[in-house]
């Protein structure tokens, strides 16, 4: 089957995130859309419940030209299931020179020539937002027409799914526990990390500075079996407890966690060497307000994350990841790596970073040989 991927804010880290996690046949990139041929039929709306950097996903139809892609569109809708109230829309990717409003009328009006009542949804921009394809049931009682522009080719597909904006902004802001002061990473974010790891459901997965317990809570939205968090702060861990508490049960979860006092400077003292499948953490990314003295924060950290990943690496089996969110700070136009750049050279990384932030996040992934 051939599949379609919309992109989030951050693509490359998107792109990463999906070439782990669906290890696709063949695929390619189109500006925001990632295409994938994947072997097996996927569950679509269960993937984009557990990727963090893909709005929506759905299947491709075929390439056509201008000329063919009316008929081929018209085909689509004639053939989809017909309520009292069917509705779809349009959402173009790329450069085509296509007038969508027009494009949609003129379908319109086939359909009711037809004798099927629709509605054509539109919006002011030349794609629909997830929130549009939600609310007006497109996915579910109705169609979105993607049209993807790939040089010569134009790409036409259909939407299945959309990312569940409402869960993850109620896990994000409706969790009881909350640590606004060190920075809180977002569910969207600590799914592209766990997914980047590689790690199998049925693996140990580790996060040895869990805070509050993003990743440890996304984890077991996740289906993850065997789920640890650890943190040097003993509110921390009483912090994720309660997380932990509230998913479970106003998120229906039935997964758990288990949960440490520890210092990550002391991981081989606790875990057996070769144990853990993969590691997954926010590091401690120093001061977040006030003034901050840039390479002094740099040197503690350095010294702190030194001493963590010689731990990190006695502990994790050969094969497996960690993956770990490091500071960038962004002082005016310059930006400062906690590693340097023949480090990251070497290694994989992503920048993740919102307006106005003056610290970033680095995400790097280091993988044991």
């Amino acid at each position: 089957m051939n599949y379609f991927c919309i992109l989030g804010n951050h693509p490359a880290l998107s792109v990463a995130e999906l070439l782990t996690r669906l290890e696709p046949a063949a695929h390619k990139e189109a500006g925001e859309v990632f295409m994938a041929e994947i072997k097996e039929n996927i569950d679509v709306k269960q993937l984009i419940a557990e990727l963090g950097g893909t709005i929506k996903i759905g299947r491709l139809i075929g390439s056509y030209s201008k000329l063919e892609l009316y008929d081929a569109a018209l085909a689509e809708l004639r053939s989809a299931p017909k309520t009292s109230k069917f509705n779809f829309g349009i959402s173009l990717y790329g450069k085509s020179g296509i007038n969508t409003h027009k494009f949609g009328l003129e379908l319109k009006s086939a359909l009711k020539s037809d004798g099927h009542s629709c509605r054509f949804v539109t919006s002011r921009e030349k794609t629909l937002s997830s929130v549009v394809v939600e609310q007006n049931k497109l996915t579910r009682d109705g169609r979105e027409l993607v049209i993807i522009a790939d040089g010569t080719k134009l790409w036409l597909g259909i939407t299945e799914a959309v990312q569940p904006f409402k869960l993850l902004s109620e896990r994000d802001y409706g969790r009881p526990a909350r640590d606004d002061h060190s920075g809180m990473l977002p569910p969207k974010l600590a799914q592209m990390m766990i997914n980047l790891s590689g790690a199998k459901k049925n693996e140990t997965i580790l996060d040895p500075f869990c805070g509050s317990g993003t990743i440890v809570t996304e984890a077991m939205m996740m289906g993850y079996s065997d789920i640890i968090g650890s943190d040097i702060s003993s509110k921390a861990i009483s912090d994720t407890k309660k997380n932990i508490a509230w998913i479970k049960e106003h998120m229906h979860c039935n997964k758990d966690a288990r949960l440490e006092v520890l210092d990550a400077r002391d991981l081989s003292d606790v875990f057996k060497n070769n144990s853990i499948g993969a590691i997954v953490a926010e590091t401690y990314l120093g001061p977040q307000r006030g003034r901050i003295d840039i390479k002094k924060v740099i040197a503690e950290l350095t010294t702190l994350y030194t001493a963590v990943l010689i731990e990190m690496e006695k502990i994790l089996k050969p094969g497996g990841r960690i993956v770990l969110a490091l500071p960038v700070f962004a002082n005016g136009r310059e930006k400062i790596n906690l590693l340097e750049p023949k480090q990251l050279q070497k290694l994989k990384s992503h920048i993740y970073n919102r307006a106005g932030q003056t610290v970033w996040r680095e995400i790097v992934i280091f993988e044991k040989k």
